[in-house]
C-alpha cells in the first residue's frame, strides 16, 4: 500500500510540496475571510505534521468519514493510504473554505478560478483550431488521433503542474497501446452503451467531449454516459458545471468551425439522451472501484466498455499500491463490472501491465518515469466480474 510517510517518496512530496503550493493559490485566487484562510493554514500545518482528527458529529458526511477512516484516527497522515488521505485532504479543504455550510460560500468551487482561467486559454483556441484538420483523414486514423488526444490530454492537470518541471516534454512514450483492442470492442459491440468516468475539466475534458463525440457520429457507441464528479476534487477534476463550460466553449468556436459543430451535436445529443452526463458520491469516496456500491455497480454493469480517464481513476481501478509492473492489467482488473479501458498518463507510482523489457529500459534512465507525467497507457481488459 503506497503511503506518504517514506522520506524522498512521491506521496510524500504532495503532501510537502504540491499541497502548499495550492493552499497559497487557493489563497489568492478568491477573497475568502480570516476564519477560512485561518481554516485552510490549518488545514495545512495538519496534513504535514500532524494526525488525522476524527470530524466532529455535524462536519459534513461525518458519519461516512468516520467509517472510511476507521483505523486511521489519531495516526500520523503518512501513515494512512496515499489515496484515502489525498481524498481527505481535499474533503477538508472544501469544508475550510465553507464549500458544505449554510453562508455565502456555500458551493463556491475554490478551483474554478484555474479551471476558468485555463479554459478561456490560447492554448485551447488553438487546440479546438487543430480540429479542422482531422476531417478530410480515414475513418480509422482520424478515431486514433482522438484516442491520442484524449490520452495526453490526461497531462492537463492543474493539480500536476503545480510542482512538473517545465523542462519536461510531453513526449510521445506510449508504454502499452490497446487503443487498436479498444476500437474494435466498440465496433464489436455494434452500438451498444458507452460509459466514460471523467477526470480532469479543461484541456482535457474537452478532447474527451470530442472523442464522445466521434464514438456518438460513428455509431461506435449509440449510447455515452458521461461520469463527473459530484463536487470539485483533486483540484481540476470535472464537475457538471465543469462539463457545461466546456460544451460551450466548443460551442462558442468559430462559426463553421469543426470544434462548434462537435459543440452543437454533444448539445444535441445531450437534449435528445444520446449523451447523459451523470454523477455518484461515489466518485469522492476514498475507496478504490473494488468497493463501488451496488447502485453505481449496477449502473455500469451491461455498458458494452467503461472508458476511465486520467491518474486517479487508474490507481481506483488497479488498486493504489507498488505492484510490480509487469502485473497483468487484466488480472487486477477481474472485479469491475464491465469491459474496461484505461486512459492514463502516469503520474503516480502505480505501474501495471507493462513489459519486463520496457521496465528495464525506463528504470535504466534513472528517472522517475512513474511520476513525470512523459509516459502514458491505453489498456483494455473484458472482465468477468460477479456481483461484488
Amino acid at each position: 500500500m503506497i503511503r506518504g510517510d517514506a522520506p524522498g517518496s512521491f506521496a510524500r512530496s504532495v503532501f510537502h510540496e504540491r499541497h502548499p503550493v495550492l493552499v497559497r493559490r487557493v489563497l489568492g485566487a478568491l477573497p475568502y475571510g480570516p476564519g477560512q484562510r485561518d481554516a485552510l493554514e490549518r488545514l495545512l500545518r495538519e496534513s504535514t505534521d500532524g494526525v488525522l482528527e476524527p470530524p466532529a458529529a455535524d462536519a459534513p458526511d461525518a458519519a461516512r468519514w468516520r467509517e472510511w477512516g476507521e483505523g486511521h484516527w489519531g495516526r500520523p497522515w503518512g501513515e494512512a493510504p496515499f489515496l484515502w488521505a489525498e481524498s481527505h485532504f481535499y474533503h477538508r479543504l472544501l469544508e475550510a473554505t465553507g464549500y458544505f455550510g449554510p453562508g455565502a460560500w456555500r458551493g463556491v468551487d475554490p478551483f474554478a478560478p484555474f479551471k476558468d482561467a485555463e479554459l478561456a486559454g490560447a492554448a485551447v483556441d488553438d487546440e479546438l483550431a487543430a480540429l479542422d484538420g482531422l476531417d478530410g483523414l480515414p475513418d480509422d486514423r482520424r478515431a486514433r488521433a482522438l484516442l491520442a488526444s484524449a490520452v495526453w490530454g490526461n497531462r492537463a492537470d492543474l493539480g500536476f503542474r503545480l510542482t512538473a518541471r517545465d523542462a519536461d516534454p510531453v513526449g510521445s512514450g506510449l508504454l502499452v497501446d490497446d487503443g487498436g483492442a479498444l476500437l474494435a470492442a466498440l465496433d464489436a459491440a455494434d452500438g451498444g452503451r458507452v460509459c466514460v468516468v471523467a477526470d480532469n475539466a479543461g484541456r482535457e475534458l474537452l478532447p474527451d467531449l470530442v472523442l464522445i463525440d466521434h464514438l456518438l457520429a460513428a455509431g461506435r457507441a449509440a449510447r455515452v454516459v458521461l461520469y463527473v464528479k459530484p463536487q470539485p476534487y483533486f483540484v481540476s477534476d470535472a464537475t457538471t458545471a465543469d462539463a457545461l463550460a466546456a460544451l460551450g466553449r466548443l460551442r462558442g468556436a468559430p462559426a463553421r468551425s469543426a470544434a462548434a459543430a462537435v459543440g452543437d451535436r454533444l448539445w444535441r445529443a445531450v437534449r435528445g439522451g444520446a449523451l447523459d452526463i451523470r454523477t455518484h458520491p461515489f466518485f469522492c469516496a476514498p475507496l478504490p472501484f473494488h468497493d463501488m456500491p451496488g447502485d453505481l455497480r449496477d449502473e455500469l454493469t451491461g455498458a458494452a466498455m467503461t472508458v476511465l480517464k486520467g491518474d486517479l481513476n487508474y490507481r481506483r481501478l488497479v488498486g493504489d499500491r507498488l505492484w510490480p509492473p509487469t502485473t497483468p492489467f487484466a488480472a487486477l482488473t477481474a472485479h469491475f463490472p464491465t469491459p474496461v479501458a484505461a486512459l492514463r498518463t502516469l503520474k503516480s507510482d502505480v505501474a501495471v501491465g507493462l513489459g519486463a523489457g520496457t521496465v528495464a529500459g525506463l528504470d535504466a534512465t534513472g528517472t522517475p518515469w512513474r511520476t513525470s507525467g512523459r509516459y502514458a497507457v491505453v489498456q483494455v481488459a473484458h472482465p468477468q466480474a460477479g456481483p461484488g
